[in-house]
């Protein structure tokens, strides 16, 4: 946990349908976490990205989290309302953002030539950054990352749950995305602000989104924003071994059945995911019992991590 004097977790749900298990498994990891500590749980809408929004999904999440007994700290937040700060972001940035007229297809081709990590991975090759070629039209903005024996090039952190672990920002990344080709900010920048301007100092969320930390943390050095702790959890995965997601089909936890219900149906099986064995009567019961196994659960991970 971060050493300063209030813990600031976080919840940031996208809008792109209601919540599954695997969502909700996040969802408590971040909640005990705030709770074991003592600190405040915010809820983060992050609704960035307009083209896949469903209507009403942001109410029936925010509705599933209370049906959990899952009770926020301060005001509900939406990335849609806050782009003004990511445009004051981009332009402390300044020269070290260029616009890019590649498009995925051109990026995907550029690999054919490659060989090793590279060949494997839709890392950006850099065409557009010493300028647009003649005729090229800027699509999306790209932020520079250190290579060469430039500092910062290699970033790394210890998770609280995972262990010490870091990127090679110029031969794993490339140069990334801040504002994209269809006008919406960058996942990458917007999360960066928003922990910042809420003053998160704990970061609890899948393993998922363990390599985009590296590119978070590059953000907040030259943003000249506070490195938050990092816990990623396991994430959960479908029979075939998929994440589970919208994507591989996974269906929403919250059906509209008797809150009690919630207690053997999700709150249970998602505290299982986790490392969490329990019993409990009630979700009032669940959540007196699952604080401070919690606690032991991730002394354990960080115990392992460190062998």
């Amino acid at each position: 946990m971060s050493e300063q004097a209030q813990y600031i977790g976080r919840f940031a749900p996208s809008p792109t349908g209601p919540l599954h298990l695997g969502s909700l498994v996040a969802a408590m990891a971040s909640y005990l976490d705030a709770r074991l500590h003592g600190g405040r749980w915010l809820v983060r809408i992050e609704d960035v990205d307009g083209d896949r929004n469903v209507a009403g999904a942001d109410q029936h999440i925010l509705a599933s989290l209370q049906r959990c007994g899952m009770r926020w700290d301060g005001e509900v937040t939406w990335q849609s309302r806050r782009t003004a700060l990511y445009q004051a972001a981009l332009e402390q940035l300044g020269a070290l953002v260029y616009p890019c007229a590649c498009s995925r297809k051109e990026i995907a081709d550029s690999q054919l030539s490659l060989t090793g990590k590279q060949a494997q991975s839709q890392i950006y090759p850099g065409t557009c950054r010493h300028g647009l070629a003649p005729g090229r039209v800027a699509r999306a903005l790209r932020l520079r990352v250190p290579c060469g024996a430039e500092p910062l090039r290699v970033l790394g952190f210890t998770d609280r749950w995972q262990g010490w672990l870091s990127q090679d920002l110029c031969d794993e990344v490339g140069d990334f995305v801040v504002k994209r080709a269809d006008g919406f900010w960058a996942y990458q920048l917007a999360v960066v602000v928003d922990d910042g301007a809420q003053g998160v100092t704990d970061i609890v969320r899948g393993a998922d989104l363990i390599d985009s930390t590296p590119r978070q943390l590059y953000l907040q050095h030259l943003l000249d924003l506070p490195q938050p702790s990092y816990l990623h959890v396991p994430v959960v995965s479908n029979e075939a071994g998929e994440k589970l997601s919208k994507q591989t089909g996974a269906q929403a936890f919250d059906n509209g059945a008797p809150v009690e219900q919630l207690l053997n149906s999700a709150l249970l099986p998602a505290a299982r995911l986790l490392g969490l064995e329990l019993a409990a009567n009630s979700v009032e019961q669940f959540w007196r019992v699952a604080v401070p196994a919690w606690g032991r659960v991730v002394e354990r991970a960080s115990q392992k991590a460190q062998q």
